[in-house]
């Protein structure tokens, strides 16, 4: 086998070739998330994705602490696995619910390997969908099993929906100390496990009481026993003395999001803020924040003090403030060595052939390009997706030895202004809504 990079092809069909080539993996070659220790996928079918609208089977409702309602749409692909759709809060009190997000879904975990051997793409190329993975009911504790039909695969108990605690939600003492306002919340978990090769990934939602969106990709399973041959110094001894080095390389994971705030069209903005030193004749330091709408396409870098968020076109809360989601990216590595990976964000007009940030599988044409730094050449920004990137780079560690535990990456979605205040706010503080009253 060539130890030159390897892209993986873009069809199911070419899936198999690549699951064949890989499970013949050379200790020079092969992958952590190499197919060969894992079936390979199925033959492919018609039809990628198992279900297309919203029907009781595929719908989830989620009442929590202090009445905060979630609702989606859940269907999966052999491509993408888990895709949530129409997705909307109600905050605690309200009269209708506000829509969220059209469409979350991972939309690519790349993995290229230090010393340039190789490089893959997990979702397009090595039958992510189909290494979807049976839970027990340990696997989702105090929730619900559901399950999911994968075409070729059959029947997998795949899907858990479970609620966890998460700590406080707020807490705050009155000026006198006298009394003390406080929640403990829960959080509702949406998550699937699939395997690629002896990777497995954790797919995770977490909606919070207070509007907050978390998504994260745990990868846990095993180290690839093929890849211990890294004594060019692209690697890390594990196990007795200095004789097998595990192969560094890189999970950068995508996800994409369609929002829809409200049902409407919506806008991005960028925010900068700039920190000035304090003047030589006293006083302190002075920061100037500077709002850019994003109104072209981006391919964003993350800095120092800077943000976007998702404006809706249209909602407006009770202060009469515009509605918008907070993109907060959590650690991330960026890898440099594609232009797909090098930035942190791309927001780029909506079209339905860009589908994954790298290897896409839909058809955009000889000239469409196949990755999202293509997609970003300057259009208006009328209906824009989000693509968040956050990377990791691993250097095996002895702990990473056997199992390998969880580590963790993604972001959060923040709602500001969503609602007029804390949609948690006790009813004793209700009436605070602006500058709070001197002791409480």
């Amino acid at each position: 086998m060539s130890t030159q990079p390897h892209r993986r092809a873009r069809t199911r069909g070419a899936v198999l070739t690549a699951a064949a080539v890989l499970g013949a993996a050379t200790a020079t070659a092969g992958p952590a998330t190499s197919a060969g220790a894992a079936p390979p996928p199925p033959p492919p079918t018609g039809n990628r994705s198992v279900h297309a609208d919203c029907s009781d089977a595929y719908r989830i409702t989620q009442k929590l602490d202090g009445g905060a309602v979630w609702r989606m749409c859940w269907r999966y692909s052999t491509d993408a696995g888990l895709i949530l759709d129409k997705v909307t809060y109600q905050p605690p009190g309200a009269q209708a619910p506000v829509r969220v997000l059209k469409t979350a879904r991972l939309a690519q975990i790349h993995v290229p390997y230090d010393d340039g051997g190789a490089e893959y793409d997990d979702l397009t190329g090595a039958g992510f969908g189909w290494g979807l993975q049976e839970l027990k009911p340990a696997e989702c504790p105090g929730g619900t099993l559901t399950t999911v039909k994968v075409p070729d695969l059959g029947q997998v108990k795949g899907l858990c929906t479970t609620t966890r605690a998460r700590g406080h939600a707020y807490r705050m003492a009155s000026d006198g100390g006298g009394k003390v306002w406080q929640a403990q919340a829960k959080d509702l978990l949406v998550y699937t496990v699939n395997k690629v090769g002896w990777y497995e990934y954790i797919s995770e939602w977490r909606f919070s009481s207070d509007g907050t969106i978390g998504a994260n990709v745990g990868a846990t399973g095993s180290l690839s026993p093929v890849d211990y041959n890294a004594t060019d110094g692209r690697g890390w001894p594990i196990g007795k003395g200095a004789r097998s080095y595990a192969t560094s390389h890189a999970h950068n994971v995508f996800w994409k999001l369609d929002f829809g705030l409200d049902g409407a069209k919506d806008r991005i903005e960028q925010f900068d803020s700039t920190v000035t030193a304090p003047p030589a004749g006293g006083g302190g330091p002075t920061v100037k924040t500077k709002r850019t709408p994003v109104t072209k396409e981006l391919a964003g870098d993350a800095k120092n003090m800077r943000w976007w968020r998702v404006v809706s076109g249209t909602g407006k809360n009770a202060d009469g403030h515009a509605r918008s989601y907070e993109i907060v990216p959590g650690h991330t590595d960026t890898h440099a060595g594609r232009g797909f990976t090098r930035h942190d964000v791309y927001f780029t007009q909506a079209r339905a052939c860009e589908q994954f940030a790298s290897n896409n599988i839909g058809d955009c044409g000889p000239r469409g390009g196949d990755s999202v730094d293509k997609w970003v050449n300057g259009e208006t920004l009328t209906t824009p997706s989000v693509w968040v990137n956050i990377g990791f780079h691993h250097i095996a560690r002895d702990e990473d030895q056997q199992p390998m535990p969880v580590h963790w990456q993604g972001f959060q979605l923040a709602p500001r202004d969503v609602t007029a205040m804390n949609p948690l706010t006790p009813s004793e503080l209700a009436s605070q809504n602006g500058q709070p009253d001197l002791g409480s």
